[in-house]
């Protein structure tokens, strides 16, 4: 296929996944999926390989190989899901649910998504228990498993919001039968299955032969683009605020990388990262996999295919037994959300002193995982959770300040919307706005966080899970850090018996109390025209 014939056929599959969302997203139940579009979809060749993804969320995206190649090891050719961090998942709430694509008896390729569900079980609503010690505390835990009535019983039984459960997962059903029809529609249209050309469109390429046509040409592209990069060693360090809410954990966690580019290739190495401790603060190595694509393609260049081919030329050395690659029993819950924010900023941070021109300051680094639930409040009188996430600032980039208040590298999500948060739950929003003066001064400022205030109307229990609550973001090139994140706790609304919360925690909301959320700032680039910023 010519060029044009290639960017064509890579749009039509992209399309397809992009529709598979769109159907997930309208469909669901729970406000995180429908509201705030916390799923992602994408095709897979008949081995495994990442053929076409949506724009959706990169710590989804990144990992979903794994999820997919657990699924082709069992050697079921049905529909299949799971979320075992240990067998192809990130963390528990992440469920994916993996289907074939037959096309005249023969297998053309898979669809796949995943969608965050709110609760699966666990020791405290939301499961991502901030105290967990292992993955067990944190909900159900499923292996590649054939989706029928008894699996997906499993699921419902376990969650502590059934009825949700049951419509998220009919929603991502609905996504995949739509995701196999377009893939067979368009496996057709190319000539059929057989991959030996055919008179079937773009250019004669057959069926699955134009698939191999497609990697090839994104290994081509990003082979390309490394080759406009200087060879060497570059190396960066960051840290993570703590474990988890005991003493004991409330120590920071050393992640530690070395990016070696040589010609075509390139590896990102992760030696000398502390290893994984007690608590729900370490990732798998399917989410730093993950967090490692979304730097590189950002900082190549974003126009790259995001495809198996593109990431061919890419490598990861993850030592198993540290927090970037986590092995059972450890609790991962947070890995997933928090751990991919650190790496994608080590990540960065040693691409910048590659190409100093094409990356900017740290960003806010924290997803600012809010996890709600209780047994009352809803008009229905039905037991209610809720999972949300909240935008802060970006990092000022060499070209232009930072944006305010976005959801920043590995998360594509939205803020839940007032309006859909105060509709379906006991909750009231008090105020929600930036947080003005948060980001690092700079040639170019970084962008400013979120001051987000949630009024529990009935008894409420929380589960905060943040970062960049001690070690700030910091800035780039002679730029200032952003303000770290803050917590809080308002007694019955009242500002003068205002409580000052940790990173991580679980409290417990009576009527009238509110939470008070200050996300981080992003860092600076570049040194201030005028001093500092007051």
């Amino acid at each position: 296929m010519n060029p044009a014939e290639l960017q064509i056929l890579g749009s039509r599959l992209a399309s397809i996944a992009d529709e598979m969302g769109a159907v997930l997203r309208r469909a669901a139940s729970s406000p995180n999926i429908k509201e705030r579009a916390d799923c992602s979809a994408a095709l897979f060749t008949a081995s495994g390989e990442l053929l076409a993804q949506a724009e959706h969320i990169p710590v989804h995206l990144g990992s979903m190989p794994a999820s997919v190649a657990a699924a082709i090891a069992t050697g079921v050719q049905s529909e299949l899901m799971l979320n075992d961090p240990f067998a192809g998942g990130t963390h528990l709430n992440d469920l994916t649910m993996v289907a074939p694509v037959n096309v005249d008896g023969v297998l053309v390729g898979w669809v796949a998504n995943r969608a965050h569900h709110a609760d699966v079980g666990g020791t405290a609503p939301g499961s991502m228990p901030p105290d967990a010690l292992t993955v067990d505390e944190e909900g159900l835990r499923l292996p590649p498993t054939p989706v029928d009535d008894d699996s997906l019983a499993l699921v419902v039984d376990a969650s502590r919001t059934p009825a949700e459960r049951r419509g998220d997962l009919d929603a991502q059903r609905g996504a995949n039968r739509l995701g196999v029809q377009r893939f067979t529609e368009l496996v057709r249209a190319l000539g059929g299955s057989g991959g030996l050309g055919g008179s079937g469109g773009l250019g004669g390429s057959g069926g699955t032969e134009a698939f191999g046509q497609i990697l090839d040409h994104g290994e081509r592209r990003m082979r390309a683009a490394l080759r406009a990069f200087p060879d060497g060693r570059f190396s960066a360090t960051d840290v993570l605020d703590s474990a988890g809410p005991r003493p004991e954990q409330q120590t920071p966690m050393r992640i530690t990388l070395e990016v070696r580019i040589e010609g075509e290739d390139v590896t990102f190495d992760f030696t000398g990262t502390d290893a994984q401790r007690p608590g729900n603060v370490n990732a798998v190595e399917a989410v730093t996999v993950s967090a490692v694509a979304f730097a590189i393609r950002a900082v190549t260049d974003p126009t790259l295919p995001a495809n198996g081919g593109t990431l061919r030329p890419v490598h990861v050395v993850a030592p198993p037994g540290t927090v970037v690659a986590a092995l059972p029993p450890v609790a991962v819950g947070a890995g997933n959300v928090e751990v991919s924010q650190r790496v994608a900023d080590v990540c960065l941070a040693a691409l910048a002193v590659a190409q100093p021109e094409r990356v900017g300051a740290a960003s806010q680094g924290t997803m600012n995982n809010v996890l709600l639930g209780g047994d009352t409040g809803r008009s229905d009188g039905r037991p209610w959770v809720h999972y949300e996430t909240v935008g802060g600032g970006q990092g000022g980039r060499p070209w232009a300040d930072g944006m305010s208040g976005v959801h920043t590298a590995m998360t594509n999500t939205l803020d839940t919307p007032v309006e859909a948060l105060e509709r379906a739950l006991p909750v009231r929003v008090r105020r929600y706005g930036l947080r003005r003066g948060s980001g690092g001064a700079g040639a170019h400022a970084g962008g400013d966080g979120i001051w987000r205030e949630l009024e529990a109307l009935a008894p409420t229990e929380v589960s905060l899970i943040t970062e960049r609550r001690v070690t700030p973001p910091p800035g780039l090139a002679g730029g200032a850090p952003g303000a770290v994140g803050e917590n809080w706790l308002l007694p019955d609304g009242d500002e003068s018996r205002a409580q000052r919360l940790p990173d991580k925690c679980t409290v417990h909301l009576a009527r009238g109390d509110v939470l008070r959320l200050l996300t981080p700032g992003g860092g600076g680039w570049g040194p201030p025209a005028r001093g500092p910023s007051a």
